[in-house]
């Protein structure tokens, strides 16, 4: 194996991993950048870059990087709201849009080169699932437009309701030629006003569209135009949107071994193209190998990009989140350990290299990395496969792409938005601690009404401020989950010595929060093989938040998969009960496996708990 972490002694299962995560990945990345408002183009060359050098200088071998639902709903926002800023002039917002993507990466290199991925884990769960569903309903209410046909610049009669800002605003453009050196004199003032009175219809129509395009854009604009699209709907590509949705969902009952996504758009595509039906195509995908913007560089203003450096850094934090989390996926399915500042830093380079090439952000990819692995994939030449089957895609099948219908795409970003949001938070809305909730939905209210890097800041500081009050208030221990063993307790000393090999003790003190749920997971790894009982002693966990309740329900559940009983101790009324109210108690742990008392526990386990191993010399007590 080389110095970048792969071989060819899985070659086979690399090659075979990469083809199919690569076919999965093609109508997501014509969709996203479809999606993100930069065109297909940009979601190809993303997908194409993000996949090979993330995964040639990455931390996680089997990990396939690429355009995702988080990333693209992020930049669709401020994307839209630069090309506004830039009215509607793409050629000066452009450099700006991708000097941000640039930026972001490079910001991730160095999250990596300083060692900041072990903090990603401090971000609060009820922040992450505001934000999840936000990127949910962003995608979902933002593709209602177009799977219905309606395109708000050819509304004639919405078009000519902004004539009048329309003529300001080509007004304002007239100052603007006339000023010489930031000194606007008379005779400029003059030569404007004559411009004025002979203003060229065709500059005002065309800046009426350009602001009519702006205001249906984002949620707000997206649900206020919603009324005139419903009056002016086009039947054909309502139908496309239909179909495409009901093959996803369909498809995979049938098989998900092809791609679902894949099958309706080849389907939907292909049968409209064939019957000649008059559609409306996505953006023309260039032909040839990407060309890099130079205008980055060359047009580089560090003054037009320093109002957007807090939004190139959620960017890269909100990458980070996305690949570590995929990363540890991975990880559970090959029983393999990611190098989370190394994975920083290949996610960086292969953003970095993207956005050069105009390509939009992304970041691991969940489901193409499960779809890999699942396939055979072993070495990061899998993720290299992937991202040069693409490229091979755009070199032969470019032009043929340019033949897709948006309606199939914005069918496939339903899905996509249907898919991402996240449902276990929802449903444990009446349940969670009340604080947790206002969270929750203070981030997701504010995602999609105002601005999604604010809110995820705004939830930060609430979450941060709500823990330490919460903390300040406790008279308990200060939380105290360690991996180190530790001393037997008082009842436990006379523990029985030929139950040692088979019953683990573990002590838990102090709040199981959110800062705290990587410690607890090590449990499971403390536990010997020869255990076929886990005792856990709760009495000192004096609060449990949303974080640490999914912490130990997938302890839990790994534990019950390997045939291993579960023993609660003395459990506080607070954490009982959100146990209760996801079902962790009684489907993983029965009300006949929770004690009062420590004694009541031994009884239990000398009446259930075979001695199969001689006694060890090793304590039981962690």
């Amino acid at each position: 194996m080389n110095r970048f972490g792969f071989d060819f002694k899985h070659l086979k299962g690399d090659l075979f991993g990469g083809l199919t995560a690569g076919v999965v990945a093609l109508p997501l990345a014509l969709a996203f950048g479809v999606g993100s408002g930069l065109g297909p183009d940009a979601g190809l060359y993303g997908a194409i870059f993000i996949a090979f050098f993330a995964a040639l200088f990455g931390g996680t071998n089997t990990q396939i990087s690429g355009p995702t639902a988080p990333m693209t709903a992020f930049s669709l926002v401020f994307i839209g709201t630069i090309i506004a800023n830039n009215d509607g002039d793409m050629s000066v917002a452009l450099p700006i849009i991708l000097g941000i993507f640039i930026l972001a990466g490079f910001m991730q290199i160095g999250m990596g080169i300083l060692g900041l991925g072990k903090y990603i884990k401090y971000i609060p769960y009820p922040v992450v699932s505001g934000f999840m569903t936000a990127i949910g309903v962003i995608i979902l209410v933002s593709q209602i437009l177009p799977a219905v046909g309606y395109n708000a610049a050819n509304d004639e009669a919405y078009v000519n309701s902004f004539r009048e800002q329309a003529k300001e605003a080509v007004m304002q453009d007239y100052i603007k030629q006339e000023k010489k050196d930031d000194i606007l004199r008379l005779e400029h003032l003059q030569t404007t006003v004559e411009k004025s009175l002979v203003m060229d219809e065709a500059a005002i129509t065309e800046k009426a569209k350009s602001i009519a395009k702006s205001n249906s854009k984002g949620v707000i604009g997206s649900i206020k135009a919603i009324p005139r699209a419903l009056r002016n709907i086009n039947r054909l590509e309502l139908a496309l949107t239909l179909a495409t949705i009901l093959i996803i969902y369909g498809f995979k009952r049938i098989t998900t071994v092809i791609p679902s996504a894949l099958v309706a758009l080849v389907v939907v595509s292909g049968v409209a193209f064939a019957a000649g039906l008059s559609y409306i195509p996505i953006p023309s995908i260039p032909s040839g190998f990407p060309k890099p913007n130079l205008e980055v560089i060359t047009q580089f203003d560090i003054a037009a990009l320093t109002p957007y450096i807090f939004t190139a850094l959620l960017l890269a934090l909100l990458g980070a989140i996305d690949s570590l989390l995929t990363s540890i996926v991975a990880d559970n399915m090959t029983k393999t350990k990611h190098k989370s500042n190394q994975e920083l830093i290949g996610q960086g380079i292969g953003n970095s290299i993207a956005g050069l090439f105009g390509g939009i952000p992304g970041a691991g990819a969940t489901i193409r990395t499960v779809v890999n692995i699942q396939s055979g994939g072993k070495t990061k030449l899998s993720g290299m496969v992937a991202g040069l089957l693409l490229l091979g895609i755009l070199l032969v099948l470019g032009p043929v792409a340019s033949k897709i219908p948006a309606a199939v795409l914005a069918g496939i970003l339903i899905t996509v938005g249907i898919g991402v949001m996240d449902y276990k938070g929802l449903k444990a809305i009446p349940y969670m601690p009340r604080p947790e909730v206002a969270i929750m939905l203070i981030v997701l209210v504010l995602s999609c009404v105002w601005n999604l890097v604010y809110a995820v800041g705004v939830g930060l500081v609430i979450a941060a401020l709500m823990f330490m009050k919460k903390i300040g208030d406790m008279t308990a221990q200060e939380s105290d989950v360690k991996p180190l063993k530790e001393e037997a307790w008082e009842d436990e000393i006379g523990f029985p010595e030929n139950l040692k090999e088979e019953v683990f003790i573990k002590h838990i003190k102090g709040p199981l929060f959110f800062g705290y749920t990587s410690e607890f997971q090590q449990l499971a790894n403390q536990i010997p093989s020869t255990a076929s009982a886990v005792v856990i002693r709760m009495e000192r966990v004096t609060y449990m938040d949303q974080s640490g309740l999914y912490a130990m329900e997938d302890i839990l559940m790994e534990l019950a998969k390997n045939d291993i009983r579960i023993l609660l101790v003395n459990l506080p009324e607070q954490p009982r009960y959100l146990m209760e109210r996801i079902d962790m108690i009684p489907d993983l742990v029965p009300e006949d496996q929770i004690f009062d008392s420590f004694d009541g526990c031994l009884t239990w386990v000398k009446a259930n708990v075979e001695d199969i191993f001689p006694a060890a010399q090793a304590d039981p007590v962690a």
